[in-house]
């Protein structure tokens, strides 16, 4: 493939929306990334995205000493297609998703170029082996190299998806690492800079089913740790404070749910169809849980993200949603174990099946502070351990299962 020269492409116009401070500093920064390795008054920890060095250096310890959980989660990480020393990326320059990806030009191949990426971060990191180091660099430096833009329904989400895998990735390279030339990472924090973060940070979609606007601040989150941008920081924060509280309910909410900030939704009868006609709200219900368990599982997770790096950076986002993060994982796991639906819940009819999340929520809640998740435990212990890759996020076992160290 013929690879054309990169150049910044044009943020969108939405940019007007942003609060000033947040305008400035993506507006004055393109073109002019980092050429350093962290500003020195950003404040920012690193590695600091989603994992810390201390979190690393607990999970290499217990790979080397066989323990379980880590081992088989390790052993199902090096075993994944994402884990080849063989594996190619495939950058494209416009990465086209429509609605469910269709259409789907580079849309699987960006997602899973930056899983793979992030997969080859962390093997780096466990196992030493500097092979794994320069795969994760060939596939940064290929999709940096390249692309320009994405299109379509989907584009702020694909932004998401492959933008929080990257960050992840980049940082664990920038900072670990001492073989990525500077040029290359200058030229990797352009691209997280100008296509990637406009689009989740600016192009909001706050009207659509929550976890997208979560996934969008996850992303969102992890780019301005790398780029050490904390105005960007401060405003994936803001977000992701109005949605939390409007994606999870809780019985003080009042008869109906919070409305998504910015999103309408003015009337009852408008809030009960955006929450896929569910008329009863109890504690841990989620605006997705009559749509499938499978997206609230993403907003669980996202949501955790970004309390996760929040934390590492010194901001307890976990303690200000506890009560709805801990109700909706108990919630949820409860019926995923297969307890009987009450005409009252969507209709008595559900879509099971959160997938490989709850991992890192359930890690500092129960491990790290003590609180008891039975209905989480026993979910993640008997049917989700050791959990694997999808879209966003992967190998959360290995990574945060008993992890005690939630700040360097």
């Amino acid at each position: 493939m013929r690879i054309r020269p990169w150049t910044a492409p044009r943020l969108p116009r939405r940019l007007a929306l942003l609060p000033l401070a947040v305008l400035l500093a993506l507006i004055g920064a393109v073109g002019a990334v980092p050429d350093r390795p962290a500003a020195a008054d950003s404040g920012f920890v690193h590695p600091g995205v989603l994992v810390s060095k201390p979190q690393l250096q607990f999970v290499r310890a217990k790979v080397q000493a066989g323990a379980e959980p880590w081992k088989s989660a390790y052993a199902q990480m090096s075993s994944s297609k994402f884990a080849s020393l063989s594996w190619e990326p495939k950058p494209r320059e416009v990465v086209e998703c429509g609605p469910y990806s269709n259409p789907n030009l580079g849309c699987v191949e960006e997602r899973e170029d930056a899983l793979a990426a992030y997969t080859h971060a962390l093997l780096w990191n466990i196992s030493r082996d500097r092979r794994h180091a320069e795969k994760a660099i060939e596939i940064l430096d290929a999709w940096s190299a390249v692309i320009r833009s994405h299109t379509n329904h989907n584009a702020p989400l694909q932004a998401g998806w492959a933008g929080a895998s990257f960050s992840r990735a980049g940082e664990l390279m920038r900072y670990t690492y001492d073989g990525w030339p500077t040029d290359r990472v200058q030229r990797f924090a352009t691209m997280l800079r100008t296509v990637h973060l406009p689009q989740v940070l600016v192009d909001r979609r706050p009207s659509f089913n929550g976890n997208w606007e979560l996934i969008m601040m996850d992303a969102a989150v992890g780019i301005s740790v790398f780029l050490d941008d904390r105005a960007s920081f401060n405003e994936a924060v803001r977000v992701w404070r109005g949605r939390v509280p409007a994606y999870f309910y809780l019985e003080p909410d009042g008869p109906l749910p919070q409305p998504p900030p910015g999103g309408g939704k003015d009337t009852a009868e408008k809030l009960i169809a955006y929450w896929h006609g569910q008329e009863t709200f109890v504690d841990g219900l989620a605006q997705e849980t009559c749509r499938t368990f499978g997206y609230v599982g993403w907003g669980i997770d996202a949501a955790s993200h970004v309390a996760e790096t929040a934390l590492i950076q010194g901001i307890d986002l976990y303690a200000e949603m506890r009560e709805r993060l801990t109700k909706a994982m108990e919630f949820h796991a409860t019926y995923d174990l297969g307890e009987s639906v009450p005409d009252w819940l969507c209709g008595g009819t559900l879509q099971r099946g959160l997938g490989p999340t709850l991992e890192i929520a359930y890690n500092h809640y129960n491990n790290r502070l003590g609180i008891s998740l039975p209905k989480t435990k026993e979910l993640l212990e008997t049917r989700l351990r050791p959990t694997g890759p999808s879209h966003f996020l992967g190998w959360e076992t290995l990574t945060h299962a008993e992890n005690p160290v939630g700040r360097r």
